[in-house]
C-alpha cells in the first residue's frame, strides 16, 4: 500500500501485476486493498495467471500499452483477456523437492531417481500440472521443444503467422547450463529471440535446482 501511495504522488493510475492467484494469495489480497477509498479507481490489479518469465513478458506488454495511450482499466482488461494465450513447460532435474511438496510419493521419487526419470510440468494460467515423464534431461529437453513447436503450430498458429508470439525460457540451473538451453531453443526456432529469467522461488521451491523451462506468450489483442 505504501508503494501505491508513493506511485500516486506522481501518477494518476497504477497497473499492478502480482503473482497468479492460482499460486499465491497475494493477488486476492491486492484486489481487496485496491478497493480501499484512497485506491479505488486508481489502482488496477491484474490477475492473468502469470509467474516468472511469462509475468516478465506481461510487464513488457503493459509498458507497451501505456506507450500506446491505453488507460489502466483498459490495460487490465487487455492483459487479462490474453491470459490463456500462454504456455510453459518445465523439466525437473531432481524429484527431491516434488517429494517434499507432496507432489510425488517417497516411493515414486526413489524409483524415479533410480531410473533417471525427469518429469516435465506444464504451467497453464498459474497452475502446475504433470505433463510427461522422460528418461534423462536430454530427452526431456527434446520433448519440451517438440511440445512448444506443436503449440505454435496449433493453439497459437494465428499469432505465430503474424509474428506475435514471444518465446521464453526459465531456469534454476547454473549460468552455463541456462545459456546452453537458451541457445538450444534459439537453434530449434530460428529467428525467434528468447526472453530468459531465473525461476522464481515460488516455482523453484517445487522444482529444486537444475530445472529448465520453455514457454511462449502471445501479443495481447488490442481493443
Amino acid at each position: 500500500m505504501n508503494i501505491w501511495r508513493e506511485g500516486l504522488k506522481e501518477y494518476e493510475e497504477i497497473v499492478y501485476l502480482p503473482l497468479s492467484s492460482g499460486l499465491s494469495g497475494a493477488c486476492n489480497t491486492a484486489m481487496v486493498l485496491a478497493q480501499e477509498e484512497e485506491f479505488e479507481g486508481k489502482v488496477f490489479v491484474v490477475d492473468n495467471g502469470r509467474i516468472s518469465t511469462p509475468m516478465h513478458r506481461s510487464i513488457i506488454d503493459a509498458l507497451e500499452l501505456i506507450e500506446e495511450g491505453y488507460s489502466a482499466a483498459q490495460i487490465k482488461e487487455i492483459i487479462e483477456d490474453a491470459r490463456d494465450n500462454m504456455s510453459i513447460y518445465i523439466a525437473v532435474e531432481t524429484l527431491e523437492f516434488l517429494k517434499k511438496g507432496g507432489r510425488v510419493t517417497p516411493a515414486a521419487a526413489a524409483i524415479g531417481s533410480l531410473l533417471n526419470i525427469k518429469p516435465i510440468l506444464s504451467l497453464h494460467v498459474g497452475v502446475l500440472d504433470s505433463y510427461k515423464k522422460c528418461r534423462g534431461m536430454k530427452k526431456a529437453k527434446k520433448e519440451m521443444l517438440e511440445a512448444m513447436k506443436h503449440d505454435l503450430e496449433t493453439r497459437f498458429h494465428e499469432y505465430h503467422e503474424k509474428g506475435e508470439v514471444y518465446l521464453m525460457a526459465a531456469s534454476s540451473a547454473d549460468a552455463e547450463t541456462t545459456q546452453q538451453w537458451v541457445e538450444e531453443i534459439e537453434a530449434y526456432f530460428p529467428g525467434m529471440k528468447v526472453l530468459c529469467d531465473d525461476l522464481s522461488l515460488v516455482i523453484a521451491c517445487h522444482t529444486g535446482q537444475g530445472a529448465l523451462g520453455i514457454g511462449c506468450s502471445c501479443k495481447p489483442d488490442r481493443k
